[in-house]
């Protein structure tokens, strides 16, 4: 979750605008019930943890706006007030189809501060605050990209137009104009998102009256639109391909500097396909929730009082209360509401992305009540627990190994072709499952064999002394399939083949497998066992498992320099070989 730091000096400078006292305890207390977590606080700064689903609370000025109507009941309207701006902006046709979604916006006279140190601060909390909206609501710049710009150095009317990547501007944070190429290949923000833009031959730039670039998104601002100290009035562009994304980071990052005392202003736009429509839209959105969800979610009728009540501390209204007069309608997700039921028409933040169906406006609706005050509630209905098919199995296995002196365990199910196959000279078993991203070179793949997992964990406790004797019974994957495998082993002296014979016998008895046990010889190399003390175990006709003596130049791959004994079943093929005695 993002972790937003705010000092406590503008937390309750925003607070005492509107007459609300800032109160540290209540904010500790409370906080967690509108979406995020107080970490820690003290008399400068307080540190909150907000909930992913929440990028309405990821400035402090959001923030404060929600807490003057959780916390301190102050009515506010789900509207953000925008007026009528003169300022155009032309979206040329060829965008369309490179990045389809522009919105822009003005906001002018906003109070960043009194002193330079209150300026400053202000700065780094708004670029703060628009690279956490990059992050969630346009998922690192994909969905949405916001560009933020200082007014006065720009030249209205603006257009949106498509160029080739030899098209020269000076970017941000830079002295001399460089290429498209150029910036994608050498500029720090360049490089970060040029995937964003592969395979394209034009590119996306907005320019002013005299053909300057202000924005190259979703990478980089020019260098002239910097915002700075003496900025009062913006320019806010927002471009991507989520419309809603879009609109609620424009929405975002308008309401926080009109909680600044900034005017919000709207931009004509013409859109790719020809549409002309006002930017932003500070209307509130408009949702139906059904009775009968909200009752059967909470247990009780509650009057159409204390569901406006709640709406109002989550920021929002109830509109009316009424009988529903058209059926279930996919586009507003009527959710078990038919002629003649209940609904409550209510209106939310247009801001609000994270209000996607009926069932989210229960859990604001609950939220603004409290939980604690909705009452108790038995359930009257009552249902037995059924385990898997394979737990009394596993429960077994576990008792089994557990009786024998061997400490259970549980490590990791992501892995590498290294230590899975290379080291145990195993082969994989059809498919591999690997990790698209992995974040790094030891976690690449979906392991196949629990085996290996012993091995490393072994390595990694070798400053303790022997013996050391682990089992696992857990998930693998093979050919994208979710497995169950149990294996063991044992760094001990004087056991060897042996020892693991005897493990291996014992498991087969505790399970119900007698005189069908079989053991065959595993050829040379066929696994990390030494030549001739490694074998397989068959039940019937049905092959379950090895068990050997790990090949010391095994161990040594592993950093291990004891003798090891182990082995690893198939809980599928022991399934499938001994019949549960208890079903």
């Amino acid at each position: 979750m993002p972790t937003v730091t705010y000092e406590h000096a503008t937390i309750r400078g925003l607070l005492s605008r509107y007459g609300v006292i800032h109160d540290p305890d209540l904010w500790e207390a409370q906080l967690s019930n509108i979406g995020c977590v107080v970490e820690g606080s003290n008399d400068e700064e307080i540190e909150i943890e907000v909930f992913p689903d929440r990028a309405d609370l990821l400035s402090v000025e959001t923030m404060t706006r929600a807490a003057r109507s959780f916390l301190h009941q102050r009515v506010q309207a789900p509207i953000l007030d925008v007026e009528d701006g003169e300022m155009t902006m032309e979206v040329e046709r060829d965008i369309a189809s490179i990045r389809p979604v522009i919105l822009a916006a003005a906001v002018r006279g906003v109070d960043t501060g009194e002193t330079a140190e209150e300026r400053d601060a202000f700065i780094q909390s708004l670029m703060d605050h628009q690279e956490k909206l990059h992050l969630t609501l346009g998922r690192r710049r994909r969905l949405a990209s916001i560009g933020v710009h200082d007014l006065n150095s720009l030249a209205p009317p603006f257009k949106v137009r498509a160029v080739s990547r030899d098209h020269r501007f000076v970017p941000l944070a830079m002295e001399e104009a460089m290429s498209i190429d150029e910036i994608l290949e050498h500029h720090p923000k360049g490089m970060e998102y040029a995937h964003l833009l592969e395979g394209m031959n034009s590119v996306p730039v907005i320019e002013d009256a005299v053909g300057r670039v202000l924005s190259f998104p979703p990478i980089i601002n020019g260098s002239h639109t910097t915002v700075v100290e003496s900025t009062t009035d913006f320019l806010i562009d927002v471009t991507g391909w989520d419309p809603r994304a879009c609109e609620a980071s424009l929405l975002l990052i308008c309401l926080a500097l009109h909680e600044r005392g900034g005017t919000v202003e709207s931009v004509r736009m013409t859109s790719a396909t020809g549409e002309i429509f006002q930017s932003p839209d500070g209307s509130a959105r408009r949702h139906h929730l059904p009775a009968r969800l909200l009752e059967r979610i909470l247990g009780g009728h509650i009057d159409s009082s204390r569901i406006a009540s709640a709406l109002e501390r989550m920021g929002g209204r109830l509109v009316e209360s009424r009988t529903a007069t058209e059926g279930p309608r996919k586009a507003e997700r009527w959710a078990d509401a038919a002629i003649g039921d209940l609904i409550h028409v209510i209106e939310m933040p247009r801001w609000r992305f994270d209000l996607l169906h009926p069932i989210d406006l229960v859990e604001e609706v609950a939220t603004g009540i409290g939980y604690e005050s909705l009452g108790e509630a038995t359930s009257t209905l009552a249902l037995e627990g059924k385990p898997l098919a394979r737990s009394s199995l596993v429960r077994r296995i576990n008792e089994s190994l557990s009786s024998q002196g061997i400490q259970q365990v549980q490590s990791l199910t992501l892995s590498n072709d290294e230590v899975q196959f290379e080291r145990m000279r195993w082969k994989a078993d059809n498919a591999v499952t690997r990790i698209a991203n992995p974040i790094t070179n030891e976690h690449t793949i979906l392991r196949q064999s629990v085996l290996p997992s012993l091995l490393s964990l072994l390595s990694a406790n070798q400053h303790h002394e022997l013996p050391q004797r682990v089992q696992e019974c857990g998930e693998v994957v093979r050919d994208h399939t979710n497995r169950w495998r149990v294996s063991w082993a044992c760094a001990e002296i004087g056991t060897g083949f042996t020892g693991a014979k005897g493990v291996a016998q014992a498991l087969m008895r505790d399970l119900g497998a007698r005189d069908e046990v079989s053991f065959h010889a595993i050829d040379d190399g066929d696994g990390p066992w030494i030549p001739g003390r490694g074998a397989k175990v068959k039940v019937g006709d049905i092959f379950v498992g090895q068990f050997g003596e790990i090949d010391p130049t095994v161990s040594e791959r592993f950093g291990l320099k004891v003798p090891i004994q182990a082995g690893e079943f198939d809980v599928e093929a022991l399934s499938s070989a001994i019949p549960d005695p208890l079903l």
